[in-house]
């Protein structure tokens, strides 16, 4: 019987291989990328080019280029030649030649580091061969029973705070969103186990997170990485071993996920398993944190729109309603608010790819090995797309407007192409749920009032916000 693998390799013997069909059916244009100029560079400091600017702030550093040189720019981080793209026409071209002209896996070593051989940060075929075993939390109409367990955690933390007082919202959220995340994704035991110890390892892994710096380097951060990635393994491995021998005590997701295998019949080896876990948890996690702490932010800073989102929970999850899918569908108000919050605050702000061979975008030629970064967080507010971009205003995406159906692939905060976030429908849901059932049950107002964009430590967040608080009493 011949294997998957087997049915490749024959393929790749039978027929020509993608680069030679490349250069066999295009030589005359290959010839004619050669000869078109580079992308105008911004200017930078000698020896480490634009890698200070980008360290601070890469979407400040991608909107000055974008003002001075357009579209298709490129830059120097270090000896590295850097090239940014700007709009939707050059997100759709990125997204369909990723795992063609363009690679992912070469430009997620950072990744790599924190979970290893999963996912984006390895190449396409090991990718799709991991892939039906990391959609499937996301798969099989399961997104009902996570509202459920969404409406239960959050509701568990409001129900912990006093009747009035002042939080701040980040290190919060922090906490609740782990609990929705290792509760929905692996099961109630799973999420159970995982004390304290888990997540202050994990908190140290996810730090690490740097798509600048090699991996390899000798910084602190890095060694405390990879003393949270061994403390994290030897926490679950037993876990996992003790699963594998008594598989019928459990009926959870944890236990399907260790139960699955390759398409091919094999067995997930527990390192990838591991790995698969953390990045479950990260994608589940980190990701969602700043978009929901930005639009609660967002709503208490804007009250004309507040109004009318607090008309929609009043009328339709009064106080004491229990959440469903159908109550959330229906809050049309609320659903613009997220979409909105996910336009000006994109968790993913950046995707990477990197040229396998010279190509050409834009009239420029793009160097083999060049890194190519896409901006969602400035393409989601070019003002030809979207009228007043830096206004906070959620009816943009009402009936009538929808500015955000111009282009498909205008929006890419989640991704695109083959490989769009599949957990898109979770983090939108679980934001919708968060922030439904704050304003259902508090009255909330500012304390902090200047809160920006902090890239410290994973995913983009706001910057440390104090919210004052008071729990509304249901009117007699």
């Amino acid at each position: 019987m011949i294997t998957d693998l087997e049915r490749v390799q024959a393929d790749v013997v039978s027929e020509p291989s993608a680069d030679q069909q490349y250069d066999s059916q295009n030589r005359q244009s290959t010839d004619e990328i050669v000869n078109l100029p580079l992308p105008p560079r911004l200017p930078g400091l000698p020896l480490i080019g634009n890698a200070i600017d980008f360290s601070k702030d890469h979407n400040a550093l991608f909107k000055r280029g974008y003002a001075e040189l357009g579209p298709v720019f490129s830059f120097k981080l270090g000896p590295k030649l850097a090239t940014a793209l700007i709009g939707p026409e050059y997100q759709e071209l990125v997204f369909k030649e990723t795992d063609k002209s363009l690679s992912m896996h070469k430009t997620y070593k950072f990744l790599k580091a924190l979970f290893g051989d999963i996912a984006f940060a390895v190449p396409p075929e090991t990718y799709f061969r991991q892939r039906p075993i990391l959609h499937a939390p996301f798969k099989g109409g399961k997104m009902a029973s996570y509202v459920q367990i969404m409406q239960l955690e959050t509701q568990s933390w409001l129900d912990s705070l006093p009747d009035e007082g002042e939080m701040e919202i980040i290190s919060e959220f922090i906490t609740l969103i782990q609990h929705i995340a290792a509760h929905c994704l692996m099961g109630k035991t799973f999420h159970e186990q995982m004390g304290d110890e888990f997540w202050a390892q994990f908190v140290d892994l996810v730090a690490a997170l740097d798509p600048l710096l090699p991996p390899n380097l000798p910084l602190p951060k890095f060694f405390r990485r990879d003393r949270a990635k061994k403390k994290l393994n030897d926490m679950l491995i037993p876990m996992i071993e003790e699963r594998r021998k008594n598989p019928d005590l459990y009926d959870d997701f944890f236990q399907d996920f260790i139960n699955s295998k390759y398409e091919d019949g094999e067995d997930v080896e527990d390192d990838i398993l591991i790995g698969m876990v953390l990045g479950l948890m990260f994608a589940g996690h980190e990701t969602t944190l700043g978009q929901a702490a930005w639009g609660i932010i967002q709503l208490i800073q804007n009250p004309q729109y507040k109004e009318l989102l607090q008309t929609e929970i009043d009328m339709q999850l009064p106080l004491n309603t229990p959440m469903t899918g159908k109550v959330l569908r229906g809050m049309k108000h609320l659903q613009w608010a997220v979409d909105e919050t996910s336009r000006m605050y994109p968790s993913a702000d950046m995707l990477i790819r990197q040229a396998e061979r010279d190509i050409e975008i834009g009239g420029f030629r793009i160097p083999k090995d060049s890194v190519i970064f896409l901006s969602a967080k400035v393409s989601q507010s070019l003002p030809e797309y979207f009228e007043r971009p830096t206004d906070y205003d959620p009816l943009r995406f009402s009936p009538g407007r929808q500015e955000d159906k111009q282009h498909r692939f205008l929006m890419s905060g989640f991704g695109g192409g083959v490989h769009k976030c599949t957990g898109m429908n979770f983090a939108l849901n679980e934001m919708m749920v968060i922030t439904a059932l704050m304003f259902q049950q508090f009255d909330l107002s500012l304390i902090t009032k200047n809160t920006s964009v902090s890239n410290a430590g994973g995913a983009s967040k706001p910057t440390p916000t104090m919210i004052r608080f008071k729990r509304k009493k249901e009117k007699s």
